[in-house]
């Protein structure tokens, strides 16, 4: 692990969105090899938003990154999307993928291993276009800011997704408890939380970069997420694949919570 926390400054600084889609979201690496990991957290995030009473009219994704992996099963159950994410370039990389415009990353066999989870691989120019219609906004945020979009105000939204997030953003425990809070508000009562996690990860790697990690259990993420207002509703735990150097997770926790009707 880095000796000091990768800070936002430090993402803004040395974070190449390129290189990291590159590293990490092709399907099959260049010696043919699948690309585990991603697939598996494609299979969760098709389970997740298959559950019921995951649709509604907004979803918000924070900490979005450079990828749209995350919202390829959700797209079909809301009708905007807002993606957040703190890093410039990683918000104008996925800018470029949603204007269509040359050298944009190619998600295509991505979008079809999720459209063939839903049934029908030849749908994938359908739900790219889909997508593409449904991104709204692509706002600036900081999950440590109790006003995460600050000086933006959202409507509270119906779900609120987070996948590899939170766990790079926040330092320590208080600070991950925090910032769910703070990301928890931007959600109406009654509406969603999805999440995936990796858990007892300090470190990722790529391009000669090394970026820190909070390592987390399953049970202080639980707790914290109940901490802020919602109540869980699934929760799943699977291994990482093992023999990948580029990070030192062992297993991934996919989430969804509901907040309470009575959330503060």
């Amino acid at each position: 692990a880095p000796a000091v926390f990768t800070d936002t400054e430090f993402y803004q600084r040395s974070f190449d969105p390129r290189e990291y889609l590159k590293e990490f979201y092709n399907l099959s690496d260049s010696q043919g090899q699948p690309n585990t990991f991603l697939m598996q957290n494609l299979r969760s995030l098709f389970k997740m938003f298959s559950l019921d009473g995951l649709r509604g009219d907004t979803l918000i994704d924070v900490g979005c990154g450079p990828t749209i992996y995350q919202l390829l099963s959700a797209c079909e159950h809301f009708q905007e999307i807002i993606a957040l994410d703190y890093t410039d370039q990683n918000r104008r990389e996925l800018e470029k993928w949603l204007q269509n415009e040359a050298g944009a990353f190619d998600w295509r066999p991505v979008v079809q291993y999720v459209c063939e989870l839903e049934g029908d691989r030849e749908k994938w120019g359908e739900k790219e276009e889909k997508l593409r219609k449904k991104v709204r906004q692509i706002l600036k945020c900081d999950v440590t800011k109790a006003s995460p979009v600050a000086p933006v105000v959202l409507p509270p939204a119906d779900c609120l997704l987070s996948t590899l997030c939170l766990e790079a953003a926040c330092k320590d425990l208080a600070t991950f408890r925090s910032a769910l809070r703070n990301v928890g508000g931007l959600v109406k009562p009654g509406g969603h939380l999805v999440m995936i996690t990796v858990l007892h990860e300090t470190y990722y790697a790529f391009n000669e970069q090394v970026f820190s990690c909070l390592h987390l259990e399953r049970k202080a993420v639980e707790e914290a997420v109940e901490d802020a207002g919602f109540e869980v509703r699934f929760s799943e735990v699977q291994p990482c694949p093992p023999g990948d150097d580029r990070a030192d997770c062992d297993a991934v926790l996919s989430l969804v919570a509901r907040r309470g009707a009575s959330a503060s």
